[in-house]
């Protein structure tokens, strides 16, 4: 009796042991099997892709810190390498207008830390000299940066050169292009003030201009003067959109860049892909200059040069108001295009 218990006893625990182990093999091959199949559709996949990483904006001035002391000839090829700076292809360009604001508009969105600026006119595409000597001359005009930032240079004559438009186009066909604008006849005035100047500092004389603005022989405007011609935004914007989308041109208006800037800025911040980085804070009014200047930081202020702001001469008038009618149609013409309406008379 006592033999068949132990029996039995023995049986029952060699059930329990096999299922035990069992099991555990059932597990383990288990585990195998979930670890080599993937989920029809992982929690990973539904979620939104993770956004690019943001730069924070202390270690972007640190940045700027950094490539200010390369424009100043301080920083050393080693800096380079470790900071992976590079010259890049400008990904904008302010193609005009002269006396529109390039300068002013340039150096303010070089406040935004993410943009960095050829310091001057480089003239590659509207210089055929230039031009000939290649693309990679022209990229070494171009500051250092880091591959994030955006680089922008800004010629003015490129807007009214004929070759320009295609050049551009053919170093990058999706390149995005700021126009700046002034109500025309102040433009033409400004312009002519800009030459009065440069003569009078060589001791030349100079016409009136009213006598270049106006043709003596059929008392019409004179439309082979280039500060006329120069004015005639749609006669030149027409030309560029043989190649670029009317998209890939942001009209920035100059008058009001000069009066209240920050909305003006803020619109090309958007056109540029750009978190809005510039505030009130990086403006404020000099009214010894009679215009706004910039606040980089605390330490950090920067007025546009003396030669801006010129006072310009007493124009006849009637002359004024020829020029305003002369202009009118194109200004309608170009509105009509850009999309973008001004109070020009």
């Amino acid at each position: 009796m006592l033999f068949k218990q132990q029996a039995l006893l023995r049986q029952k625990l060699f059930v329990l042991g096999s299922l035990a182990i069992g099991s555990v093999l059932y597990l383990v091959a288990r585990v195998g099997t979930l670890d080599r199949l993937q989920p029809i559709c992982p929690i990973e996949s539904r979620l939104p892709p993770p956004e690019p990483e943001q730069i924070p904006l202390r270690t972007l001035q640190f940045k700027r810190g950094l490539l200010h002391e390369l424009r100043k000839g301080n920083a050393t090829k080693e800096q380079i390498r470790l900071h992976n700076l590079v010259q890049q292809l400008p990904q904008a360009i302010i193609i005009g207008v002269r006396k529109g604001g390039t300068r002013a508009l340039l150096e303010m969105l070089n406040l935004h830390p993410a943009v960095v600026k050829a310091s001057q006119e480089i003239h590659f595409f509207d210089n055929d000299q230039n031009y000939a000597r290649g693309i990679d001359w022209y990229r070494e005009k171009m500051p250092f940066s880091f591959p994030h930032q955006i680089t922008i240079e800004k010629s003015p004559a490129y807007f009214i050169t004929e070759e320009v438009p295609e050049r551009i186009f053919k170093m990058n066909s999706s390149i995005k292009l700021l126009i700046i604008v002034r109500e025309p006849t102040t433009r033409a005035v400004s312009d002519y003030t800009q030459v009065l100047e440069g003569k009078e500092r060589k001791n030349k004389t100079y016409h009136k201009f009213e006598k270049l603005a106006i043709d003596s022989n059929t008392c019409e405007v004179n439309t082979k003067y280039k500060a006329v011609r120069t004015s005639i935004y749609t006669k030149h914007l027409e030309r560029w959109l043989k190649y670029f989308p009317v998209e890939q041109f942001h009209i920035v208006d100059g008058d009001r860049l000069i009066t209240d800037p920050l909305p003006e800025l803020r619109l090309v911040e958007r056109f540029l892909n750009l978190p809005s980085r510039i505030t009130q804070y990086n403006l404020y009014f000099n009214a010894t200059r009679g215009f706004y200047c910039l606040r980089f930081n605390i330490v950090f202020n920067k007025c546009l040069a003396g030669s801006k702001g010129r006072i310009h001469p007493e124009v006849d008038p009637t002359v004024v108001a020829k020029l305003q009618k002369f202009f009118h149609p194109f200004n309608q013409k170009f509105y009509q295009i850009t999309g973008r309406t001004f109070s020009w008379p």
